[in-house]
């Protein structure tokens, strides 16, 4: 952040792999003072996330599920940071019930499919889209939802849609929905955090 005003809203990342839904949010938000994005805390300590976060020139924290456990220690991390809010970018573990508790409202994910559909423990990536394709769905897409400590429960605040056809592969309908993850997910978080994103209806 080039501004010397001190970030409105500080928006922790939280990620177990690639990483590259948090560099694009991290690149959306680059020029605009109200919001601080990072650190990026990540879960797996191979995850390719902490390189891209250092090529961004942002703090990258290893956060094993076991250190998940400790409440204190979590909360006052997030609270040395001065974290406001919390996104899910391709995270794999289920938050705890007493973080959704500390920050109610103010965690929000992103689902490869459209919720309810192909929700639940055991539920992402790659195995979300070979389920769609085993069952010739003709259509998928994202659903981005608040979390609680439920997986894939949480309310939802909005979805975008892609058409498939019966000869796409699990590989082909990953490609359609991370097009639609890069396109909408960025400016839905800043749309949340505002409290300006429309009220979601169910199509």
């Amino acid at each position: 952040m080039t501004s010397s005003t001190p970030a409105r809203f500080r928006i922790a990342l939280f990620a177990s792999g690639n990483g590259t839904n948090a560099e694009r949010i991290a690149l959306y938000f680059k020029d605009k003072p109200q919001f601080q994005i990072g650190p990026v805390f990540y879960n797996r300590k191979q995850a390719y996330v902490a390189q891209r976060a250092a090529n961004l020139g942002m703090e990258a924290i290893y956060l094993p599920d076991s250190r998940l456990k400790e409440p204190e220690t979590v909360l006052d991390l997030l609270k040395t940071h001065g974290i406001t809010h919390i996104v899910l970018a391709g995270y794999l573990s289920l938050i705890p019930a007493y973080l959704t508790a500390a920050y109610p409202q103010r965690i929000v994910n992103i689902h490869p499919a459209l919720l309810p559909a192909y929700g639940g423990k055991g539920m992402y990536g790659h195995h979300v889209h070979e389920a769609v394709a085993a069952n010739r769905e003709k259509e998928s897409g994202i659903t981005i939802h608040l979390v609680d400590e439920h997986y894939d429960r949480g309310a939802i605040l909005f979805q975008a849609r892609c058409p498939l056809s019966p000869d796409d592969t699990p590989d082909r309908i990953a490609e359609k929905v991370h097009g639609l993850e890069y396109r909408h997910f960025p400016e839905v978080i800043e749309q949340w955090v505002l409290q300006t994103l429309p009220p979601f209806q169910s199509k």
